[in-house]
């Protein structure tokens, strides 16, 4: 219950244009200081994860691993999505409440 709750979040930042989809916008948002929490899905890439935590680590963004490529993509309207981040700090908070 709370995963959908969570997917649902992401979907409504995303459609209200405060999410960057993908690997590569989330390195952008991150290294701009746009974001303000990354997800990444649970089942990407050790690169990529290594490369996203790392980036947040050092932009110091908090981030979370959470649900696999095809939840966070099926939310987004993509197949496979690995990695969101979002921009907004109301959607931050909304999400980070739901993850606990």
């Amino acid at each position: 219950m709370a995963q959908d709750r969570v997917l649902s979040m992401i979907g409504l930042a995303k459609r209200a244009g405060a999410a960057s989809i993908g690997e590569s916008m989330c390195s952008s948002a991150i290294k701009s200081g746009r974001s303000g929490l990354v997800i990444i899905a649970c089942d990407a890439s050790d690169n990529t994860k290594k490369s996203i935590k790392n980036s947040c680590e050092y932009y110091n963004v908090k981030y979370v691993e959470y649900s696999d490529k095809s939840g966070i993509g099926g939310i987004c309207g993509l197949n496979s999505v690995a990695a969101v981040s979002v921009n907004d700090d109301n959607f931050v908070k909304g999400i980070t409440e739901k993850l606990g």
